[in-house]
């Protein structure tokens, strides 16, 4: 699905900004409702679980990307590359954040948020974002190029029949000054709220709330946050 390159070149998309906005509205959230003992799903790098640890709350990660997860533990943060099933413990709060919905193919959501409520406890949140259909429209495609001594990074993101498509491609300069290419695509898919919202009934969640949010634009929103309780 692209992870593992895509974990090579996100440092260089500059979305610094975006993720530290977002992360700040997830802390403020969980502080809001006293939570703890959080498991962070599709934790990445393992930024919002440092944030966590910081403030003094307890946080596990898991990420498909096992290049991500070998910089959680660099960090010695307490983080595995596994699926969510695989998951035994049980936790006060899962958190979700940053696309980690949308790459989730509509026939697997079902089954991830059942796998969701499992490792929470009675009472537990699942906190969540999503991109609207603005945002995907109108935010999320186009292309990108990105070039220094070492590399080039050209992305290519187009959304046709609700799915987000990006090309991926490094060239990466060798010891012999030659340029090695690698390329690959992610996929994301929009998911409609009336969908998610029996989506995360029919797994056993109530929905608090749902947050507006506008991250990369003021015209409109461009995501959602979700509040769901067990």
């Amino acid at each position: 699905m692209g992870l593992e390159l895509y974990a090579r070149v996100e440092e260089y998309l500059n979305f610094q900004d975006e993720v530290k906005e977002l992360h700040s509205t997830f802390l403020g959230l969980i502080f809001e409702k006293g939570l703890d003992d959080i498991i962070d799903i599709g934790c990445g790098q393992g930024t919002f679980m440092m944030h966590l640890l910081a403030n003094g709350v307890n946080a596990y990660g898991i990420d498909l990307s096992v290049e991500q997860i070998k910089v959680c533990q660099a960090y010695n943060l307490n983080a595995d590359a596994i699926s969510l099933d695989k998951v035994n413990e049980k936790f006060n709060c899962a958190t979700a954040i940053f696309d980690v919905i949308n790459y989730i193919p509509k026939n697997e959501l079902k089954q991830f948020f059942k796998d969701a409520s499992s490792v929470l406890n009675d009472n537990g949140y699942f906190i969540f974002d999503i991109n609207s259909l603005f945002g995907f429209e109108e935010v999320a495609q186009g292309s990108l190029n990105i070039k220094d001594e070492d590399r080039f990074i050209a992305i290519d993101a187009i959304f046709e029949n609700e799915e987000l498509k990006t090309d991926i491609t490094l060239f990466s300069k060798t010891k012999n000054n030659l340029y090695e290419k690698e390329a690959d695509t992610i996929t994301q898919y929009y998911h409609d709220i009336q969908f998610l919202k029996n989506i995360i009934i029919d797994s056993g969640f109530k929905l608090e709330e749902i947050i507006n949010f506008n991250l990369h634009t003021d015209e409109e929103a461009d995501k959602l946050i979700f509040i769901c309780k067990k």
